[in-house]
């Protein structure tokens, strides 16, 4: 291990002190997490985000492969969602999500990688702990918040294909399963990987836990299949919110409603329970059925509009934080 750094923050470099606020760990993944992230920074400064760690394609994929490290790339997109609203920070946020593009006729060795995906992974080698090395990330961000791994080592997660109801063929890789449709038997591969413990505990110190918006099989479900961080899950004192998404039948949940997303997780986690699921209403067909489905692990409904006002299923970082604000002043 390289001696040269103490796995410490600088002083030059220490992150503000955190403001006053509700204490809230945020799971997810992807762009769903950074969706949540851009405005859960807005409402409070004691955010810890904890990140799935199966992503297998892509710049994230090649350098798991190559170098069997955690895949840095939904960590960096937390990370850049919880940057210092400054120049620095939105600097560095744009650095962190530089992509090369390899010049035409030539297949680069950097093609498409993301320069924060680099120097992550240069920190963790560098440092030896992925956690330091996130903490370092964060702080040349000026990040309001903490970025961890869900788990201490990366994961597979598998599942099957549904057709007419049937489990089919079996996919492994969180890349292929993006792109599958409705899917049965998900599973992580390994099942009893280690949870990252600063994540665990995070869990149990928040006043609120925030799960998705996300892809649900492959960024909100795994949170819910790792053992300890579904036992953390079902025992920590903190409220649960559960943000639902604007497009619930995307590619990965195809022929699927809002209903079926929480009948997802009443299947697979089944002592899990929520106190409150945010959906915007103009994603939600019955609004029977999904109260009804919602009442099955404990919540309560609140709708609110929280799209952007553009047409496209991306969530307003202004209007979710008005939403989690008042669900937090009301719960």
């Amino acid at each position: 291990m390289y001696t040269g750094i103490l796995p410490i923050l600088p002083t030059a470099a220490k992150l503000p002190a955190p403001e006053t606020g509700v204490r809230v760990a945020a799971l997810g993944g992807g762009h769903g997490l950074a969706a949540s992230l851009s405005a859960l920074r807005l409402v409070t400064g004691n955010v810890t985000a904890v990140v799935t760690v199966a992503d297998d394609g892509g710049s994230s994929g090649r350098l798991r492969d190559e170098l069997g490290v955690l895949p840095p790339g939904d960590l960096r997109m937390a990370l850049s969602a919880l940057c210092d609203d400054t120049d620095w920070g939105r600097t560095w946020r744009d650095v962190m999500q530089h992509r090369f593009t390899s010049r035409e006729g030539v297949s680069g060795s950097l093609d498409n990688h993301a320069l924060g995906n680099l120097l992550i992974v240069t920190l963790w080698e560098l440092l030896g702990d992925p956690v330091a090395g996130l903490r370092w990330a964060g702080a040349l961000l000026g990040a309001r918040g903490e970025v961890l791994p869900m788990a201490s080592v990366p994961l597979t997660i598998e599942g099957r294909v549904l057709t007419n109801g049937i489990p089919g063929e079996l996919i492994r890789g969180q890349s292929r399963l993006a792109k599958a449709g409705e899917l049965d038997n998900v599973a992580l591969v390994p099942q009893d990987a280690p949870a990252c413990a600063e994540a665990v505990a995070a869990i149990h110190n928040a006043d609120w836990v925030v799960l998705g918006p996300g892809s649900w099989y492959t960024s909100v479900l795994p949170h819910l299949l790792l053992p300890e961080m579904r036992d953390a899950l079902c025992t920590t004192t903190a409220k649960r919110l559960l943000t639902m998404n604007l497009d619930v039948n995307d590619a990965e949940a195809a022929g699927m409603n809002a209903a079926d997303h929480l009948h997802v997780i009443s299947r697979y986690a089944p002592g899990f329970t929520v106190d409150v699921v945010l959906a915007d209403p103009q994603s939600i067909g019955d609004v029977g059925e999904f109260t009804q489905a919602a009442a099955m692990i404990g919540a309560e409904v609140v709708f609110g509009k929280v799209g952007s006002s553009g047409g496209n299923t991306v969530h307003d970082p202004l209007r979710l934080a008005a939403a989690y604000r008042d669900i937090f002043g009301d719960h």
